[in-house]
């Protein structure tokens, strides 16, 4: 493959042309922290597509190697391999200077980040390119963004699925082909910078206990402590703070760093209220008790409530919500969304037949990119495209049928492009009554279904966790958006409250401490939270998935934010939202996966605050600047 096109219409393929090191490796789990790299491949690619050079080894992890029935990596076929220090110098000199090219990128650079700070030396890489993300753009008629799907897709011959070496070589087919999708929609690479805000420095400290009981409420003067309490502590203490902390916990309390409605007492000799924890305890109306009263306290805590473990779901066939019209409040003007109201739960019960609601809507199948006019007129625009069964677009891919040109839409740089596609398209007054034209034939052909289509407010049961375990929540944005944007996530009680600081999840610390939930960054313009259910902590109900902008610009300034829930990083999505009622806020409250009895629901929730991100933290129980 050379990187040059004799096409006039197509963009020259060496602005796609860099200097690759394509990676796979097989672990011994899931974790980077934690687990290692037991075997590892490196192809380098130079720019005109051509394979360069090729190393790759099994690695001797010193440690079980984990799910050997995915790998085949036996303790015996380890034995006698190199320690990853051994060959780190090599791996080192293949990445030098090149972009990192992986399936799922971040998986692997992390891992190799952990393991070459083991073997306290630096990870020579500074950009890192995803080609599981880089598809996601592309959105190529597969059935799911699986390497051997995609590679049988793109033609490329795959011999030995889960062996390092042959996954690197056919990474570098699909990149190849990747590449050249990518050239033809005109589509910038998602590029990550690195090492990003996910990089080891950030790993989590050990947390203390999850308290395993729930919050029985404020403490009455004139009555005892109970177990599960919120307390918080302030100012100098006679006790060490480690010791107070220490007995606290194993008494059964809930010690939290900030104070909020839901704290039950604060701990504190300043009677003046001097410390910003004292004046937010005056103004919540939360108890104030002295050391000396709190140590007698504690000598006769009362037993409290455990948190109620969640029952097995029995396995039904749920079926998912249909597309529903959104209401017309659904989409909120400017002057009014920074107070607007959460919007309805739209949901329609699971007898329903949801193809069949579809298939008598007249979009549905088709996928419209809505191109000019100004925020409100597209934002509408999008709500009009939902309400008569289609899909809204955020980028232009390979998925989209439609285009809807509004006031200045033919100015729109992406326009030659979509002209060279030979892409329908219209004017506003085609979405009053659309007429029939040909959906291109590829779209759809190869994909078992299409991801329900959510209106803002809307909610789909997720299967039960004994068949699904882990969720993505992914969302992205706008390609040519240059703003700065950070997904976070809250795992929260039945009080809308994270139980300890690290169920705050952020760009700062990007992993909960067992794992169960993690911000993933995929690209500039698209970051992922995933939730593994069947490990959160006892008391979370709800995990609150949000949207923050840094500086100056607002969600206006963004436009539209696609939301999509999958079982995995490769699957086809369960159900996608466009969210864009937001204007002149700076967060946005994305989507929450919350308990419902059995069961666990995803909600597309698009409302937006004025605030900031620090408010916003402030409102489930996390002071930021603490």
């Amino acid at each position: 493959m050379t990187f040059v096109t004799s096409a006039p219409d197509m963009p020259d393929l060496r602005d796609y042309a860099f200097d690759w090191a394509l990676v796979d490796v097989e672990t011994s789990g899931l974790i980077a922290r934690r687990d290692r790299v037991l075997s590892i491949a490196v192809v380098t690619v130079g720019p005109d597509g051509k394979q360069t050079g090729e190393f790759s080894t099994l690695l001797n992890p010193g440690c079980d190697p984990g799910p050997v029935h995915i790998h085949g990596l036996t303790a015996e076929r380890l034995r006698g391999a190199p320690a990853f220090e051994e060959v780190a110098g090599r791996i080192g000199a293949l990445l030098q200077d090149r972009v990192l090219v992986a399936h799922n990128a971040q998986f692997d650079y992390d891992f190799l980040a952990h393991e070459f700070a083991r073997a306290r030396l630096y990870l020579p890489v500074s950009q890192r390119l995803c080609t599981l993300a880089l598809n996601r753009r592309v959105d190529p008629p597969t059935a799911d963004m699986r390497l051997g799907t995609l590679a049988a897709h793109y033609g490329v011959p795959q011999t030995k699925a889960h062996d390092a070496l042959d996954d690197t070589r056919v990474l570098a087919g699909i990149l190849r082909a990747s590449l050249k999708e990518a050239a033809r929609l005109d589509l910038p690479l998602p590029l990550v910078a690195c090492p990003p805000r996910q990089d080891p420095q950030f790993t989590p400290k050990p947390p203390k206990t999850p308290c395993a009981y729930r919050n029985p409420g404020k403490f009455a003067s004139d009555g005892r402590l109970v177990q599960g309490m919120k307390i918080a502590i302030t100012g100098d203490t006679a006790t060490a703070r480690a010791e107070l902390v220490a007995r606290s916990v194993a008494a059964g309390l809930n010690m939290v760093s900030s104070v909020s409605r839901y704290t039950s007492a604060l701990v504190t000799n300043d009677s003046a209220a001097r410390s910003a924890k004292a004046r937010r305890a005056l103004a919540e109306c939360v108890p104030v008790i002295d050391e000396r009263a709190f140590l007698g306290l504690l000598d006769d805590v009362r037993p409290g409530t455990p948190h109620e473990k969640p029952t097995a779901a029995v396995p039904v066939a749920v079926a998912a919500p249909a597309v529903v019209p959104v209401p017309a409040t659904a989409v909120v003007p400017a002057q009014a969304a920074a107070a607007a109201p959460v919007p309805p739960v739209v949901s329609v019960p699971a007898a329903r037949e949801p193809e069949a609601v579809a298939e008598r809507k007249p979009l549905a199948g088709r996928r419209v990119l809505v191109v000019g006019g100004v925020h409100q007129d597209a934002a509408e625009a999008r709500t009009r495209i939902v309400e008569l069964g289609g899909a809204a677009a955020v980028n232009l891919s390979a998925s989209v049928t439609d285009v809807v040109l509004l006031a200045g839409g033919e100015h729109d740089r992406r326009m030659p492009r979509i002209t060279s596609l030979r892409l329908p398209a219209h004017d506003a007054g085609w979405l009053t009554a659309p007429s029939p034209t040909a959906v291109a034939a590829a779209y759809g052909s190869a994909r078992t279904r299409s991801p329900y289509v959510l209106p803002r407010g809307g909610v789909i049961d997720l299967p039960d966790t004994r068949t699904v375990t882990r969720w993505d929540v992914r969302a992205s944005w706008a390609q040519r958006t240059s703003c700065e944007i950070d997904v976070v996530a809250f795992i929260v009680d039945e009080d809308e409250q994270v139980s300890r600081d690290e169920d705050f999840v952020f760009y700062g610390a990007p992993e909960s401490p067992n794992s169960s939930v993690r911000l993933l960054s995929d690209g500039p313009t698209e970051q992922t939270i995933t939730i593994d259910l069947t490990a959160m902590p006892p008391a979370a109900r709800k995990v609150v998935i949000c949207a923050a902008m840094d500086g100056a610009p607002t969600f206006g300034d963004v436009g539209a934010v696609q939301i999509t829930v999958a079982p995995d990083s490769s699957a086809t999505p369960l159900a996608q939202a466009v969210l864009d009622a937001a204007t002149t806020e700076r967060t946005l409250l994305l989507a929450e996966i919350y308990r419902r009895g059995p069961f666990w629901r995803f909600r597309a929730v698009g409302q937006g605050y004025g605030h900031g991100l620090a408010a916003l933290a402030r409102t489930y129980g996390v002071d930021i600047a603490s």
